[in-house]
């Protein structure tokens, strides 16, 4: 199983950008950006939960847990 992060989705979805999220949730941009592109390592649940509270979303909204394909 793997967790994909789908920020930038989402981010393009509410029209929002990278540095505004930044801005609004107090995480810092290179973060936020590691997040949009499904590279974070940890992921804090308070950013977590910051980002879902400016976005008004759901944690299902921004984390999707996937099965991997068996090679």
């Amino acid at each position: 199983m793997r967790i994909n992060i789908i920020l930038g989705e989402l981010l393009i979805e509410k029209g929002m950008s990278q540095h505004e999220l930044s801005r609004r949730t107090g995480i810092r941009q290179p973060s936020i950006n590691e997040m949009c592109r499904n590279q974070t390592q940890r992921l804090p649940l308070n950013n977590l939960a910051a980002v879902c509270e400016v976005l008004e979303c759901e944690i299902s909204d921004i984390l999707i847990l996937e099965k991997e394909s068996i090679k």
